[in-house]
């Protein structure tokens, strides 16, 4: 079967919302576990579909995962600026992982920014240890941009956020 990349349903919102909320938690990436603030954020895809497009990843009608594209500024935006997209958010289920879902998630995002006019760039941000993330980025021809690396909670000094770009 082919992975389909659509925008998400409604009905769907508390499944992507699981999905990214666990996809997050098991690969070790939130540094206060289960007691997080950020997996309301991660599980609030309502609030992401309203400020933003968020994408499902589907194949056979099952969803495998999400990304939320954020064409540009607005509330979801955290470092894009003008003439800049934003990809949030990517996450894959496990049982998902390994089969292309996440770089066609990816791509979608890079195309609806080359449609979005007057966008010239389209940014992200990751963590250190999201290494497959990062070979997806690099192989797709996005660039790490260390001068915008940033702290989502700067009263603690060890969150850094890696940047990368993709000029359109």
């Amino acid at each position: 079967m082919d992975i389909v990349i659509r925008p998400v349903e409604a009905g769907e919102y508390e499944e992507l919302g699981e999905i990214t909320a666990r996809a997050y938690l098991l690969d070790g990436l939130l540094d206060f576990g289960e007691s997080d603030a950020y997996l309301d954020e991660l599980r609030d895809v309502a609030k992401r579909a309203a400020a933003a497009e968020v994408l499902v990843a589907t194949e056979g009608g099952s969803v495998l995962g999400g990304v939320t594209f954020v064409p540009g500024g607005g509330p979801m935006a955290d470092i894009a600026g003008p003439g800049e997209a934003e990809i949030r958010m990517l996450a894959v289920a496990r049982t998902g992982r390994g089969r292309g879902a996440g770089e066609a998630l990816v791509r979608a995002c890079v195309e609806r920014a080359r449609a979005v006019e007057g966008c010239v760039r389209i940014v992200l941000s990751t963590q250190r240890t999201m290494r497959s993330a990062h070979r997806v980025y690099e192989r797709l021809g996005f660039t790490r941009t260390p001068e915008r690396d940033w702290n989502p909670l700067p009263d603690l000094d060890d969150i850094t956020l890696l940047t990368y770009e993709l000029t359109l």
